[in-house]
């Protein structure tokens, strides 16, 4: 194994063109030059200075060597800065696992900004619902995830986690296009305890949600279809097949294919969304700049409208 340290004082004295002068550029002295020198023929096993007389100068081999040592200065210096970049949050990778409709309307612009702001960072996103966002940042297979709140937050483990709040933004009812309520402005909840319901599936925290809010509206929703695409729902809603509550950011992308979107009145129902790391990694600038790129893009979501 070849010292970088001993290919110093080499790339030295073919800059310098002798011992001492190299040696005066290295804070070192001529003794220890010649040492360091001595060694380093040892190591690789051939003759690399010529001496003549009080002067040297570079075998072929030596020659070749030294200019292997330029290039390897140049990449501990690269690597060096490249460790600063990663140190003062400038550099390096991460990993955010988000929900879908948190990718698209939160995540990707995040990643968007933070890669124009950091161009050498790396970024990984996993789409993963509810508890499997939580599962993989406590055991590291993401540094953030972005989450709804719901009755699995404080499950073991949790107390692993800090979390900061993102947006919350109101559920929107979808309705049939025929349905008696379709022309007015906003509906209550629990003016649609006689229909029939589409809803998310058990598991998924918008089906807490939705079964929340009716139970706040003093009935139990009477479910005939269960779907996480957002997109079957207002599709089934539209066919006539029930009615529907929403985040009002998953609407914003969506062909309603005739469905009605009306605004909740009274108890709204309301989507709290957070982003959560594991607690003691809040201090990584990489992941104190990820954040602030996400709270950033989280300001416009539970203000647009539809």
């Amino acid at each position: 194994m070849i010292d970088p340290r001993r290919l110093r004082v080499l790339r030295a004295l073919a800059e310098h063109g002798t011992v001492t002068a190299a040696a005066e550029s290295l804070y070192l002295s001529p003794s220890a030059a010649s040492q360091q020198l001595a060694a380093l023929e040892a190591e690789v096993g051939h003759a690399l200075l010529e001496r003549r007389g009080r002067t040297v100068r570079l075998t072929a081999t030596g020659a070749v060597l030294a200019g292997h040592a330029a290039k390897i200065a140049a990449q501990l210096e690269a690597a060096e800065a490249d460790l600063a970049a990663c140190a003062a949050g400038a550099a390096g990778e991460l990993t955010v696992a988000a929900f879908a409709t948190a990718i698209t309307e939160v995540v990707a612009p995040a990643v968007a900004v933070l890669r124009e702001r950091v161009p050498l960072v790396r970024v990984q996103v996993k789409d993963a619902e509810g508890p499997a966002s939580r599962r993989l940042l406590i055991d590291g297979g993401a540094d953030i995830a972005v989450a709804v709140e719901h009755r699995d937050t404080l499950s073991p483990g949790e107390g692993q986690l800090l979390r900061e709040a993102l947006y919350a933004e109101p559920y929107d009812a979808v309705l049939p296009p025929n349905h008696p309520l379709a022309g007015e402005r906003s509906v209550r909840v629990a003016g649609l305890a006689s229909d029939p319901w589409i809803t998310p599936w058990p598991g998924n925290p918008l089906h807490d949600a939705v079964l929340l809010a009716c139970e706040e509206a003093r009935f139990r929703p009477r479910v005939e279809g269960v779907s996480d695409d957002f997109r079957a729902v207002c599709a089934l809603v539209a066919a006539g097949a029930g009615v529907a509550l929403v985040p009002r950011s998953a609407l914003r992308a969506l062909d309603l294919a005739g469905a009605v979107v009306r605004a909740v009145s009274g108890s709204t129902p309301t989507r709290r969304v957070f982003a959560a790391v594991r607690r003691g990694s809040e201090g990584h600038p990489l992941l104190r700049r990820a954040l602030d790129a996400l709270h950033e893009r989280a300001a416009e979501v539970g203000e647009r409208p539809l």
